[in-house]
């Protein structure tokens, strides 16, 4: 089995986009990029839309060799959708190359699911649908792909139970020799996706850390997180790559040492720098006005 990370925050943006190749078979996960739309007050500086464009360029670029495109759930850095009018980088043509001739599996659009990510996979599915090789709603379905098992997880919480962003879908990549566990927006926060995990006993876990950025509007997540991914950790014994929310707060490299087993990022995966862009977007907007401020990443 082989997996590379695509875009994440630590690599600059919004993301948590994987491509897997397993018994002949090439999978993207998650195909979406934003950006934070307002940060500290303040919009995406030219640093991070730049980054966006890139990233979105290299998505494009491991589409045209994928076979399956997973989709966890409709939150616009998790799918590509057909136009958001973001940033000026999203259209048709750009997701008609992502998902044309594809199969897709994706979060099922119409159960557990909130309003506003039911009227996103309504508008997705529209477009989709003509061009897609097949399409296969996969909350909690397996899948025997000849010589590989796609398995996904039952619909579980985006984040703490009873979370008002909805739900999402975890994925299982099972190669017969390595298991890959693909989690994105549970957080770390919730019995039922932690439970899941664990039966499942990845090889490989690929997950996002709790939002500590949001400060107090996620109190008590720093300790949850740690304590639940602790759990997976001793149960499983599973490797873990470990970016999305928590790469937002600038202190999680303290997050990291809490862990009884230190991941990586997507970056430190890629053996490359961490560029948690959004996390100094104060910095990279004084940087733009000509003022010398230091930034613990390489500016491009």
């Amino acid at each position: 089995m082989r997996v590379i990370p695509l875009a994440s925050e630590s690599l600059g943006v919004r993301s948590l986009a994987v491509f897997v190749e397993a018994s002949r078979l090439k999978i993207l996960m998650d195909p979406g990029v934003a950006l934070g739309p307002r940060r500290y007050g303040l919009p995406p500086a030219r640093e991070e839309v730049e980054t966006l464009h890139r990233m979105r360029k290299k998505i494009q670029a491991y589409a045209r060799k994928a076979d399956l495109v997973t989709i966890s759930h409709y939150h616009y850095d998790h799918h590509t959708p057909f136009f958001d009018g973001l940033y000026e980088s999203s259209s048709e043509e750009y997701a008609r190359e992502v998902y044309s001739g594809k199969r897709l599996f994706i979060k099922h659009p119409r159960e557990n699911i909130n309003f506003s990510q039911r009227k996103r996979a309504w508008a997705f599915l529209k477009n989709a649908e003509p061009i897609a090789g097949k399409i296969e709603f996969a909350d909690g379905r397996s899948f025997d792909l000849g010589g590989m098992r796609l398995e996904f997880s039952p619909a579980v919480p985006h984040g703490s139970e009873g979370s008002r962003l909805g739900f999402v879908v975890m994925t299982l990549v099972d190669d017969g020799s390595n298991r890959l566990i693909h989690a994105s927006d549970i957080q770390l926060l919730n019995r039922k996706a932690v439970e899941w995990i664990i039966e499942k006993v990845p090889d490989l876990l690929i997950t996002g850390g709790p939002p500590t950025y949001l400060g107090p509007r996620a109190a008590g997540s720093w300790e949850t997180g740690i304590r639940n991914l602790n759990e997976i950790i001793r149960e499983t014994g599973a490797e873990v790559i470990l970016d999305h929310h928590i790469v937002r707060d600038r202190r999680y490299p303290d997050f990291f040492g809490g862990l009884e087993k230190r991941p990586k990022t997507f970056a430190g995966y890629l053996r490359v720098e961490d560029r948690p862009l959004e996390a100094y977007r104060r910095e990279l907007h004084r940087i733009e006005k000509g003022e010398k401020v230091e930034v613990p990443f390489e500016l491009r």
